[in-house]
Formats: C-alpha cells, sequence, structure tokens
C-alpha cells in the first residue's frame, strides 16, 4: 500500500469531503484501510438513509429462501389480506414485489408526500392508499415512501417484527450489534435523527413496523460486511446466509433510471472492465462492491444536502490506491 497516496487521500477527504465521518476499504476479504473523520471512531452508527433500501432487498431475498415469501412474482395484496381497496381500483391489483423491488410501481402522486406518509398512524396503509391509480406498471419511479410495503410484507410473510428476522438472519450472523427500535413523535425528532451525530438504532411507524426506505443507522464496518457478503455470493465465514442467485438476481438490471440500471434496490455502476453495484443513500453513504476487483468500499456520511457523488470518488481516488495490493 502506497502511504503516501492515503496520506494525499485522507487530505483530500478533510478538504473536499467534509461530511464523511469513516471510510473502509476491504480486498480479498481483509480490512486495508479503514480511517474515521470529525470524531467518529469504528463503534459510531450513522443514518444511512436509503442504503437501508439495499438492507431490505437482502431481507426479501433471505424471507424467499427460507420460502416465506412463495415468489417476487406475487401481487402484494396477497400478503395484506385485510387491505380493502377502493371502488374501480384495478392497478393495484396488478402490482408484485419485483415491481416494488425495481422501482416499477405507480402512485397517485408526483411528489413524495413523506408528511402524509410519516404523521399517519399505519405508515403501511397509507402507502397501500397511494399505491397504483392511473400509473403504468413498468415505467421507473423512485420512491422512498413507497418502498414502506416492504417492511409490511415481512412482518406479515414471516409474523416477525422486521428487526427480530433481520436480526436472526442478517445481523447477528454477520456479528452486526442488532439496532434498537426508535420511534419518531415529531418533525424536530425527525430531523434530529437525520442531521446529529450520537444517531442509532432503527425507526419504526405507530404500529411498530420498521422503515424500509430510510431510518437505519449502521457504522462503515457494518456496511463493509453488508457489502462482503455480497461479494462472497451470500456466504459469511463458509455459511450460507443469503443465496448465490438471489444476489445475481438483484445485482443485475431490472430497470433504469436515465441512464443509470437498477436492480433489486441495488444500483448497478458500470466499471472499466466489469460491472460494479452500489448501495447509495442520500449524504454521502455508499456501500460500493467490485467483484472483479474483489473489493469492497463503505463510506459512512453525515447528512448534507448535494453531497459530492460518492462514485466519483471511489474510482478516481481511491480504487486505484489499493488496486494492486494483495492480488
Amino acid at each position: 500500500m502506497n502511504n503516501e497516496k492515503t496520506i494525499e487521500l485522507k487530505e483530500l477527504i478533510k478538504e473536499q469531503y467534509s461530511n464523511i465521518v469513516g471510510i473502509v476499504v476491504l480486498k480479498n476479504d481483509r480490512i486495508i484501510f479503514e480511517n474515521y473523520f470529525n470524531g467518529y471512531n469504528r463503534n459510531d452508527t450513522v443514518h444511512v438513509a436509503s442504503v437501508t433500501k439495499s438492507i431490505l432487498s437482502a431481507l426479501i431475498g433471505i424471507a424467499v429462501d427460507k420460502g416465506y415469501i412463495k415468489s417476487i412474482e406475487q401481487n402484494i395484496l396477497d400478503y395484506f389480506l385485510d387491505y380493502k381497496t377502493k371502488r374501480g381500483e384495478n392497478t393495484i391489483q396488478k402490482i408484485t414485489i419485483k415491481n416494488l423491488l425495481t422501482m416499477t410501481a405507480p402512485y397517485k402522486y408526483k411528489y413524495e408526500p413523506y408528511t402524509k406518509v410519516y404523521s399517519s398512524d399505519d405508515w403501511t396503509k397509507a402507502v397501500l392508499d397511494l399505491l397504483g391509480g392511473k400509473g403504468k406498471i413498468g415505467v421507473f419511479k423512485y420512491t422512498t415512501v413507497g418502498i414502506q410495503l416492504l417492511s409490511g410484507i415481512i412482518a406479515n410473510a414471516t409474523g416477525q417484527r422486521v428487526l427480530d428476522f433481520a436480526t436472526e438472519n442478517l445481523f447477528k450472523p454477520l456479528d452486526i450489534k442488532a439496532p434498537h427500535n426508535v420511534k419518531i413523535n415529531n418533525k424536530e425528532e425527525h430531523f434530529a435523527f437525520l442531521k446529529n451525530k450520537d444517531v442509532s438504532g432503527w425507526v419504526i411507524d405507530p404500529k411498530g413496523i420498521n422503515t424500509a426506505g430510510w431510518g437505519l443507522a449502521l457504522s462503515t464496518n457494518d456496511m463493509a460486511k453488508i457489502g462482503q457478503l455480497y461479494l462472497n455470493k451470500g456466504k459469511w465465514n463458509s455459511k450460507r446466509i443469503l443465496s448465490s442467485k438471489w444476489i445475481e438476481d438483484s445485482t443485475k438490471e431490472h430497470s433504469r433510471w436515465g441512464e443509470l440500471p437498477y436492480g433489486y434496490l441495488w444500483w448497478i455502476i458500470d466499471g472499466d472492465d466489469n460491472i460494479n453495484y452500489a448501495a447509495l443513500g442520500d449524504g454521502g453513504n455508499v456501500i460500493f462492491v467490485s467483484p472483479g476487483n474483489k473489493m469492497v468500499i463503505a463510506i459512512t456520511s453525515r447528512f448534507m444536502p448535494r453531497a459530492k457523488d460518492r462514485i466519483k470518488l471511489i474510482k478516481k481516488n481511491i480504487m486505484p490506491i489499493f488496486n494492486d495490493d494483495l492480488r
């Protein structure tokens, strides 16, 4: 490893990426670089924003592997049998779990109604009420509130709280300290969770259902472990956690936002010699997986509007330093 280059990297982070709080680089299953900024350390957790979506993708995959969910081609209403659709609502009858995973479900809004959903007594039902309408199934529509349905599906399919299912089947096997449930009671607490330094846990709605599109706090090492699990095609210390087929299906293109391919709540990144993929969260939280380079890069960041592009940082300033190490 080039120590001069790593020193330059640390200086670059401090000068141009001031909200980054942690970076972990793994290659060939080994940590080859780990550094923290802004007073953070390896045990501190950060709200990872939309990286939560990719964690939900893994949990859906585990539920499929274990037979709790028969197929992602199933209609979502199969898991909400008590929900009564309004007269004339036909589109919602055809929306599948796969549509949620690929962001190809239609909704009855132009702009995400965060306040309407997160001030309701039942966030899952609030999203069901917004699902469908006159939109076309199969057209990419990125959503955070809509993904809440996946948590409802996991809870109803498994009969467990989402956090309990995640702890048993993902966090504990990866030696990730299980978060605690966090209830947010008002706008001030909401913004505090998004922005404050000392945040931990996983947000729940008034019914006790964990958030699916945001609301999870993880450490940089936690995120690196998730990336390594995917790089290892679902195995951790020789134990199968997630099927290789689910990871293969999750990390290939199923839909597209402009020029950006999308898998099952993972972004597909075109590498120079191979396809890389990433979980991306607002403010600059990233799990970047490069199978061709046998490398995982995890970056945690405090919330900042319009944070600088992390993928550019990874490709231009991080990967070149470590690409030749430990081949």
